[in-house]
This record gives structure tokens, sequence and C-alpha cells, in this order.
């Protein structure tokens, strides 16, 4: 096994993953706005969409496929879409003298939600069909190195992901949840702004 690449992959995933982004922004707004156990919930959503993510990698690397850029940019359009949703969603909830609690969507939606918006995360995206395949050398097998990038991933991914859910719950006093939520209810707006724009010069140039 190739320690060092291993260990860069390692870094690799967990600077992308602790980088402020989309998921980063969902679970922080979802333990902020309706409890540790719901934002969980989304963490495990977004992690399965990471291996959806993995295997569509897997895919090309075994088949030697060639990805269109275009359908890349549609998918994280339509993603993009979808964080502005729930962006707007969250706000007015935010804003609200009404507890969310009250209103809090079924634990279902947050799995869905998390799934959705890590499927279409433009950082995971390009790392796993940019940067995924440099790291596949990992191991003299590729089956092996791809169970073993895949355990990797889920595990740093749901450390980082739990100690933001962690932190936001326990060290964040209930007065200002809802300066977090809103804080992160707009920056989820803001990214999907800019993803928008992004795909849509991608797409219509």
């Amino acid at each position: 096994m190739n320690t060092a690449l291993l260990l860069t992959y390692a870094l690799t995933v967990l600077l992308l993953i602790a980088t402020p982004g989309p998921v980063v922004a969902l679970v922080i707004n979802t333990t902020a706005s309706a409890g540790r156990r719901r934002a969980l919930l989304t963490a495990l959503g977004t992690n399965a969409a990471s291996l959806v993510l993995i295997a569509v990698a897997a895919s090309v690397i075994l088949t030697s496929a060639v990805i269109d850029p275009r359908w890349l940019a549609a998918l994280s359009l339509l993603g993009c879409l979808f964080i502005g949703y729930l962006a707007i969603a969250s706000l007015p909830e935010a804003l609200s003298d009404i507890p969310v609690a009250a209103v809090a969507p079924t634990q279902r939606s947050g799995l869905w939600q998390g799934f959705v918006v890590g499927l279409s995360n433009p950082k995971d995206i390009l790392f796993f069909v940019a940067f995924f395949p440099q790291f596949i050398q990992v191991t003299a097998y590729i089956n092996h190195s791809l169970v073993l990038l895949s355990l990797v991933w889920i595990a740093i991914d749901l450390s980082i992901l739990g100690l933001y859910i962690f932190l936001t719950a326990r060290l964040v006093s209930p007065r200002h949840r809802r300066l977090i939520s809103l804080t992160s209810g707009a920056l989820l707006l803001v990214i999907a702004t800019v993803g928008l724009i992004y795909n849509l010069n991608i797409l219509l140039p």
C-alpha cells in the first residue's frame, strides 16, 4: 500500500469537506433550526450521495468512459436550484417568531435534502471526476483501492460534519441559533446564485 498517497488523499478530503460549502451550510442550518437528530440524518444523506459519486467515478475509471462536462453542469444546475429552494424556504423560518421545531419537516426529508445537495455539490463532483482517479493506485488492486478510499471518505466526512453539528448545537446559545440559521441560509442562497450563473455560462455559451 502507498501510505504517502493515502495520507495525501486523506488530507485532501479533510480540506475539501471542512471548507465551507453547500453541504456544511446545510448541516449548520439544519442543526440550528431543527436540531442535532435531523442534522445527523442530513449528514448521512450527503454521505450516501458521496458514495454514489464514488461509484460513478469508479465506473469511469474501470470503463475509461468520458463524461460530458455539459452533463455535469446540468446536474450541478439542478442542485443549485434545489439549494436555492432550501435557502429561500429557511429564511422566513429564521426570521419568524414561531419555533422552528413546530413546523420542522420529517426526518425522511432530512435524508433526502442531504442526498440531493450532496449529489449535486459542485465541489464533490469536481473532486470525484478530476482528482479521485489520481489516488486509485493507493494499492496494487483497483477494487481494494476503491474500498479503502471509500472508507476513508466516509470516516472523514461523518467526523467533520459531526463536529460541525456538535459545535453548532453545544457551543451556540439558543438566542444565537436564529442568527446562525439566517446566516447559513443566506450563504446557501449565495452559493446557489453563483452556481447558477457559472453553470448557465457553461450550458449557454
